[in-house]
């Protein structure tokens, strides 16, 4: 059995992209694949990817490549893919709603089970299969479902309170889509994703485009 937790931080974050690029060569029946066709459909260099698939302990066969079944298999280990990791959504707003119903989540492994908000038009409803439920109750929404990971996107204001109460349940793996940086504990892993963050960066590679074709 292997074990993954010698793996870089930047490596593990190029390997969903890996996933990917497997998954779809293998649902158009794609067998095996040289390094430098996987690295390019994935948006890296040849021996970047071979470096990193080397940390998995797969190294490739000369002449003919990777298999694509057997290193979907060891990425989705490395990524804790095999098991599945029940999600609870916090804030079922726009955004909270579209999250919860990313199919993309529970082909990986991470079905969203939950919602938590504070509507009462919403709390004691299921909306799309996910029951939505009050923050008083999250204890037990998280003891039920054996939640793994919690995601964020609650108003800013309701946001520390929200992972407040996970964290009190047991809850170490946070996903904060909420504009705002949160505190939580050492052993707790939060990662923080700033959509309005990431569209002024967007605009400030588009502002540089212009500049550079003047």
């Amino acid at each position: 059995m292997n074990s993954y937790g010698h793996i870089p931080e930047a490596t593990v974050a190029r390997l969903p992209s890996y996933l990917r690029t497997l998954v779809d060569l293998a649902a158009v029946g794609v067998s095996t694949v040289s390094s430098e066709e996987l690295a390019e459909l994935s948006g890296v260099n040849a021996p970047k990817l071979r470096k990193d698939l080397s940390h998995l302990g797969t190294y490739g066969t000369r002449g003919v490549g990777y298999d694509v079944d057997y290193l979907r298999f060891e990425i989705n280990g490395a990524l804790g893919l095999a098991n599945t990791r029940p999600v609870v959504v916090c804030g079922f707003g726009n955004l909270g709603r579209a999250l919860a119903n990313h199919t993309g989540f529970t082909e990986r492994g991470f079905p969203v089970l939950a919602a938590i908000d504070t509507d009462p038009a919403k709390i004691g409803h299921t909306f799309d299969g996910v029951p939505v439920h009050s923050p008083s109750e999250i204890p037990e929404v998280v003891k039920h479902h054996l939640i793994a990971i919690a995601v964020i996107s609650t108003p800013v204001e309701a946001s520390q309170g929200a992972v407040d109460r996970l964290v009190a349940t047991g809850i170490r793996s946070i996903l904060n889509f909420s504009p705002i940086n949160l505190t939580v504990p050492a052993d707790v892993e939060l990662r923080s994703v700033d959509l309005s963050t990431q569209l002024q960066i967007l605009g400030f590679h588009l502002q540089k485009a212009v500049i550079d074709e003047s």
